[in-house]
């Protein structure tokens, strides 16, 4: 019997060093390095995620009209501005599975196929329940008062979906008027890109670049947002000096052309009124030569002039002139038809 009970006790001790190990080894690795930084990783994600849940509230801001933005304008932009990196990496990671989900499982069909799985089962039990028990296990695990939706809560769901759609029309609007040029300009460009690489990538790659723009290009912004700075400024200054460059051609040209049709519309005028008085039009005034040297200008005098010849030619004789031939004679000469 000694045997026995030093066997028995030897057992009992083994147990309670067994068990004694078992919890030393929950204890480290509960308590562990690992352990612990799990714990922490998981306060700090609860934390974001109620920062996150908090930022939903109407900023002071207003659009260029003067309307108040909406509660998922704080919230949107808390999330992309990755104030809350694990917040933000956990939505990112949640769409892309989204993303993925939509397009390699048949979500559709498993949800039917769930359905009808569901519906079967429950009517097998409730049959089987009243053949046996006269009374179905349905009916047994039936709740006392079937759940509803509060009026408060569908108030409340109904004005958060308002909000979300409203935050969507308020920025297609504010980036259709070109409110912010450069988002304006950057919705463009994804206009542009997105037209030709629709030819080329499915819809859900398109769908899966578009989240990773939207989620990744603030964090480069905001990562390198002084060189990205810097760079638009230089820019800015760049198309500044060239529109200010553009202006002033522009002003000049347009003063000469306002002078030029001021004249031909006055002369216009003239000639018009003119014709309606029915006199001719008046001409120009010529501009009076002013005589740059009058020291040359002297008096006319007889002297200057030449005497004329005195000398008297006699006369040629008649006679002379009667006797004279002609140089030539008319042959033939027709006589007149009329005598006088």
């Amino acid at each position: 019997m000694s045997d026995g009970a030093a066997t028995a006790n030897g057992s009992t001790t083994n147990l309670d060093a067994i068990k004694n190990n078992a919890a030393a080894a929950y204890n480290t690795v509960a308590n562990g390095p690992v352990a612990q930084n799990v714990k922490d990783q998981s306060e700090k994600t609860t934390s974001e995620l109620s920062n996150l849940a908090a930022s939903r509230q109407t900023p002071s801001t207003r659009t260029a009209t003067g309307q108040e933005l909406t509660h998922y304008h704080s919230f949107f932009s808390e999330l992309l501005s990755w104030n809350n990196p694990r917040a933000s990496a956990i939505a990112y990671a949640s769409v892309v599975s989204f993303i993925f989900a939509v397009r390699y499982l048949d979500l559709l069909r498993w949800g039917f196929k769930l359905t009808w799985m569901v519906l079967g089962i429950t009517i097998a039990a409730e049959i089987a329940g009243k053949a046996l028990l006269n009374n179905g296990f349905a009916t047994q695990l039936r709740p006392r008062k079937y759940y509803t939706v509060s009026r408060e809560s569908l108030d409340a769901m109904i004005g958060d979906v308002n909000e979300l759609i409203n935050f969507f029309v308020i920025e297609s609007q504010r980036i259709l008027f070109a409110e912010n040029i450069y988002a304006s300009a950057a919705a463009a460009v994804a206009a542009f890109l997105s037209y030709y690489l629709v030819k080329i990538v499915p819809y859900w790659g398109l769908a899966l670049i578009a989240t990773t723009v939207v989620f990744f290009a603030p964090l480069i912004y905001t990562t390198n947002q002084e060189l990205i700075d810097a760079q638009l400024k230089q820019a800015s200054d760049i198309i500044n000096d060239q529109t200010s460059q553009l202006r002033t051609v522009a002003v000049k040209h347009t003063e000469q052309a306002t002078q030029v049709t001021k004249q031909y519309m006055g002369d216009y005028t003239a000639k018009a009124q003119a014709l309606i008085k029915g006199s001719p039009p008046a001409k120009h005034a010529e501009p009076k030569h002013t005589e740059l040297q009058p020291e040359l200008k002297t008096e006319l005098k007889s002297d200057f002039f030449p005497s004329p010849p005195k000398e008297v030619y006699p006369a040629a004789p008649k006679e002379e002139l009667e006797d004279a031939e002609p140089p030539f004679k008319a042959e033939n000469e027709p006589q007149p038809l009329i005598v006088s």
